[in-house]
Protein backbone atom coordinates (compact mmCIF):
# COMPACT_ATOMS: atom_id res chain seq x y z
CA UNK A 1 0.00 0.00 0.00
CA UNK A 2 1.01 3.39 -0.74
CA UNK A 3 -0.26 6.32 0.20
CA UNK A 4 0.49 10.04 -1.11
CA UNK A 5 -0.30 13.45 0.68
CA UNK A 6 -0.25 16.50 -0.34
CA UNK A 7 0.47 19.70 0.41
CA UNK A 8 -1.50 21.32 -2.10
CA UNK A 9 1.94 22.97 -3.38
CA UNK A 10 1.62 23.37 -7.29
CA UNK A 11 5.40 22.51 -7.31
CA UNK A 12 4.74 18.94 -6.10
CA UNK A 13 3.87 17.12 -9.71
CA UNK A 14 7.07 19.07 -11.29
CA UNK A 15 9.75 18.34 -8.87
CA UNK A 16 7.87 14.75 -8.30
CA UNK A 17 7.63 14.97 -4.50
CA UNK A 18 4.76 15.20 -1.51
CA UNK A 19 4.48 16.25 1.66
CA UNK A 20 4.08 13.15 2.77
CA UNK A 21 4.20 9.17 1.73
CA UNK A 22 3.07 6.39 3.57
CA UNK A 23 4.18 2.65 3.20
CA UNK A 24 2.82 -0.03 5.23
CA UNK A 25 3.29 0.93 8.25
CA UNK A 26 6.03 3.75 7.89
CA UNK A 27 5.49 7.48 6.96
CA UNK A 28 8.19 10.01 6.12
CA UNK A 29 7.31 13.68 5.85
CA UNK A 30 8.98 16.07 3.44
CA UNK A 31 11.15 19.02 4.27
CA UNK A 32 8.56 21.12 5.14
CA UNK A 33 9.19 24.68 5.38
CA UNK A 34 7.57 27.48 6.93
CA UNK A 35 4.94 28.40 4.29
CA UNK A 36 1.37 29.59 4.66
CA UNK A 37 -0.87 30.55 2.35
CA UNK A 38 2.44 30.99 -0.30
CA UNK A 39 4.28 32.89 1.88
CA UNK A 40 6.63 32.81 4.61
CA UNK A 41 5.09 32.47 8.38
CA UNK A 42 6.91 33.61 11.02
CA UNK A 43 9.57 35.29 9.43
CA UNK A 44 12.88 36.54 11.79
CA UNK A 45 11.59 34.08 14.59
CA UNK A 46 13.19 30.58 14.19
CA UNK A 47 10.53 29.24 17.67
CA UNK A 48 7.76 30.54 15.52
CA UNK A 49 8.76 28.77 12.30
CA UNK A 50 9.91 25.75 14.20
CA UNK A 51 6.60 25.13 15.85
CA UNK A 52 4.61 25.75 12.33
CA UNK A 53 6.38 23.16 10.55
CA UNK A 54 6.69 20.43 13.25
CA UNK A 55 2.11 20.95 13.03
CA UNK A 56 2.23 21.01 9.33
CA UNK A 57 4.24 17.67 9.62
CA UNK A 58 1.80 16.11 12.47
CA UNK A 59 -1.03 17.15 10.09
CA UNK A 60 0.39 15.45 7.13
CA UNK A 61 1.21 12.17 10.01
CA UNK A 62 -2.69 12.22 10.78
CA UNK A 63 -3.93 12.35 6.97
CA UNK A 64 -2.05 9.84 6.48
CA UNK A 65 -3.32 7.70 9.10
CA UNK A 66 -0.53 8.10 12.07
CA UNK A 67 -0.41 9.95 15.60
CA UNK A 68 2.17 12.37 16.88
CA UNK A 69 2.78 8.59 19.31
CA UNK A 70 4.01 7.16 16.15
CA UNK A 71 6.97 9.92 15.65
CA UNK A 72 10.32 8.34 16.12
CA UNK A 73 12.82 10.88 14.27
CA UNK A 74 12.67 14.49 13.38
CA UNK A 75 15.31 16.33 11.73
CA UNK A 76 15.85 20.11 12.48
CA UNK A 77 17.79 22.06 9.79
CA UNK A 78 18.46 25.40 10.67
CA UNK A 79 20.58 28.36 8.62
CA UNK A 80 22.33 29.58 12.46
CA UNK A 81 23.00 26.44 14.11
CA UNK A 82 23.59 28.98 17.44
CA UNK A 83 19.61 29.34 17.39
CA UNK A 84 19.12 26.05 18.48
CA UNK A 85 17.53 26.44 21.68
CA UNK A 86 14.81 28.52 20.02
CA UNK A 87 14.01 25.38 17.59
CA UNK A 88 14.41 23.15 20.80
CA UNK A 89 11.99 24.75 22.65
CA UNK A 90 9.10 24.23 20.24
CA UNK A 91 10.23 20.65 19.71
CA UNK A 92 10.26 19.79 23.28
CA UNK A 93 6.68 21.68 23.68
CA UNK A 94 5.33 18.89 21.19
CA UNK A 95 7.51 15.68 21.09
CA UNK A 96 8.50 15.63 25.17
CA UNK A 97 6.18 12.68 25.96
CA UNK A 98 7.33 11.15 22.87
CA UNK A 99 11.01 12.14 22.55
CA UNK A 100 11.84 11.07 19.28
CA UNK A 101 15.26 10.23 17.85
CA UNK A 102 16.27 14.23 16.57
CA UNK A 103 18.75 15.61 14.73
CA UNK A 104 19.86 19.77 14.84
CA UNK A 105 21.78 20.37 11.67
CA UNK A 106 23.37 23.24 10.56
CA UNK A 107 22.63 24.24 6.53
CA UNK A 108 24.61 26.92 4.29
CA UNK A 109 20.54 28.12 3.31
CA UNK A 110 16.99 27.40 2.08
CA UNK A 111 15.33 28.07 -1.07
CA UNK A 112 14.00 31.29 0.17
CA UNK A 113 16.22 33.61 2.56
CA UNK A 114 13.24 34.02 4.88
CA UNK A 115 13.31 30.80 5.64
CA UNK A 116 15.15 29.60 9.24
CA UNK A 117 14.06 26.50 10.04
CA UNK A 118 13.01 23.50 7.88
CA UNK A 119 11.72 20.28 9.03
CA UNK A 120 11.71 16.13 8.53
CA UNK A 121 9.67 13.50 10.58
CA UNK A 122 9.73 9.60 10.51
CA UNK A 123 7.07 7.68 11.75
CA UNK A 124 6.28 3.62 11.88
CA UNK A 125 2.94 3.33 13.03
CA UNK A 126 2.19 0.16 15.58
CA UNK A 127 0.75 -3.04 14.25
CA UNK A 128 -2.98 -2.90 14.53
Amino acid sequence: MRKLITSGSPLEAPIGFSRACRVGNMISVSGTAPIKDGKTTCVGDVYGQTRYCLELSIQAIREAGGSPADIIRTRIMLTDISRWEEAAKAHGELFSEIRPACTFVEVSRFIDPEWLVETEVDCVLEAE
